[in-house]
């Protein structure tokens, strides 16, 4: 893969603090390539963990899906700060860019569905427990191995 390095590299932040943005972040873009050509770019939940981002979807279906059949190589883009600064033609931001390989697991399905609970609604772990085992069969897990990871921000 290709590393370019990051033009404003007076905004370009440690890996370290790639990981925290990833960490803390609501929701990511997956970005994937078809047979066709073309980008799809998609906000999914997700959770990172021990260097890998997770993300659940329908099983086998959908564009996202197909895609990543087509080639597991993706990016993923995570936004946690965003504030326009009109008066001065600017925005104050904090962003990550990770970029790998997507495959759908199997071993650490369970695993990844309890992170996604435990991130997402962390009250509600024993009925989060229900609905992964109601929606279990149906759902696919894909992990992200990330090759490459940056991050850069404009602290205004």
């Amino acid at each position: 893969m290709k590393a370019y390095d990051i033009r404003r590299s007076d905004r370009a932040q440690s890996e370290s603090t790639a990981v925290e943005i990833l960490k803390k972040g609501s929701y990511g873009v997956l970005s994937t390539v078809g047979a066709d050509g073309y980008p799809y770019g998609v906000p999914v939940n997700y959770v990172y963990d021990d260097g890998k981002i997770y993300f659940h979807c329908a099983k086998n279906e959908g564009h996202k899906q197909e895609n990543m059949r087509f080639s597991g190589k993706v990016s993923f883009t995570v936004v946690t700060k965003s504030d326009v600064i009109s008066e001065k033609f600017t925005t104050g931001y904090e962003s990550a860019v990770a970029f790998g390989i997507a495959s759908k697991i199997v071993r650490d399905k369970e695993k990844a569905l309890r992170l996604l609970v435990k991130k997402y609604s962390p009250d509600f772990i024993n009925e989060g427990e229900s609905y992964i085992k109601g929606g279990f069969e149906r759902t696919d897990v894909f992990a992200v191995e990330i090759e490459r990871l940056t991050a850069k921000a404009n602290k205004i």
